[in-house]
């Protein structure tokens, strides 16, 4: 196989990125958390921290379970009977938990989506299922704004998503700058959404909440 085919691999959510080094056990894992512990300057075989490498890993399986995910999946059993309805469907206030990819800090803040359907819809939770998925793993939130719009796009064909993601970024808020206050604001319209700039408006009044 060529050797630039054979470095590429099909990922999760439809991309193609290089292929990742072999994962480390959990024991290297832990052993990398002592590194870190040591080289800030205290002793990680010291009573309070014996512990903390195999929680730091923990938890990192929480942060991270993302990339055991397919959000295509996640979207793959729709409904039909909708009776005729053609109008948005959304979900407003979606909590995020992410982390930034490059200080791996954590991203928090929330989401709102809306999509009109077309022949099918899909369980509301999906969308939120989505939508973690994606947030549980290392992100820019541009990079996550786009890959929740292109899932839905592909796997429901509706006439239009909307995306709006508001989120603090404690690289910026408790590091480098520190301004605590400010919030980064992606968002992103396909289809009626991006077209129909009244539709457009009434999605960021329902965000409003009215």
């Amino acid at each position: 196989m060529n050797a630039a085919v054979d470095g590429l691999r099909s990922t999760l959510d439809g991309t193609t990125r290089p292929s990742p080094l072999k994962k480390p056990s959990r024991e290297e894992a832990e052993a990398a958390v002592r590194t870190l512990i040591a080289w800030a300057g205290d002793d990680p075989s010291r009573e309070g921290l014996l512990d903390t490498p195999g929680r730091v890993v923990r938890a990192y399986e929480e942060f991270f379970e993302g990339y055991k995910e397919d959000p295509y999946k996640e979207l793959t059993r729709t409904f039909e009977e909708v009776e005729g309805y053609n109008d948005m469907v959304m979900l407003r206030d979606i909590a995020i938990e992410s982390h930034c990819e490059h200080h791996m800090v954590a991203i928090l803040g929330k989401a709102h989506i809306a999509y009109v359907p077309t022949s099918k819809v899909v369980g509301i939770s999906k969308l939120a299922r989505v939508i973690e998925i994606f947030s549980k793993r290392l992100q820019t939130q541009e990079t996550m704004t786009a890959q929740i719009v292109d899932t839905i796009n592909r796997a429901l064909e509706p006439a239009g998503v909307a995306i709006l993601i508001e989120a603090k970024h404690q690289c910026m808020t408790t590091r480098g700058v520190k301004k605590p206050d400010v919030a980064t604001i992606t968002s992103q319209f396909t289809g009626v959404f991006r077209d129909d700039p009244r539709l457009e408006a009434r999605f960021m009044q329902m965000i409003r909440g009215y």
